[in-house]
């Protein structure tokens, strides 16, 4: 608890969650929510080299992505749900309950390890998709304006 990098994570679950951070960073197109899957970093790091749990891992990469999927959904909606499905302070219960050794997140977490790994492999794509979709948006209302000048 005493790491560089838990108080990074309790830091960025105050600054990203509780102050809403996340969901103003999100009105920015495409930067919000990289910065919003950059904030992840602490938390993977933590559960992959000081907790050593590949099902913790897994689970808070399968939060952090869902949470830049939701915050990609266009017109504001995404970052409207940005403010109710708070990512990191889900990452922060699950690391907390394993530093903790809390058994029933402890159980939680690898009982659905297999299923966290089929969700980010499909997150994933779901991200790549949407991508595609912003970026062919962009550019039929890029054209559109373009040719009214």
């Amino acid at each position: 608890m005493q790491s560089k990098s838990y108080q990074t994570m309790c830091s960025l679950t105050r600054y990203m969650d509780r102050y809403y951070l996340d969901a103003l960073i999100g009105v920015i197109p495409g930067w919000g929510d990289a910065v919003a899957l950059l904030s992840a970093v602490p938390f993977v790091y933590f559960s992959a080299s000081i907790i050593r749990s590949l099902p913790l891992t897994l689970a808070i990469l399968n939060n952090a992505l869902r949470d830049v999927l939701l915050g990609m959904i266009p017109f504001f909606i995404g970052d409207i749900i940005d403010i109710f499905h708070r990512a990191n302070t889900q990452n922060m219960a699950m690391i907390q309950g394993f530093v903790d050794g809390n058994e029933t997140v402890i159980k939680e977490v690898n009982r659905r390890a297999w299923q966290s790994a089929i969700i980010l492999v499909l997150l994933l794509l779901l991200i790549g998709v949407a991508l595609w979709l912003l970026i062919t948006f962009g550019s039929y209302l890029f054209s559109l304006v373009a040719s009214l000048f």
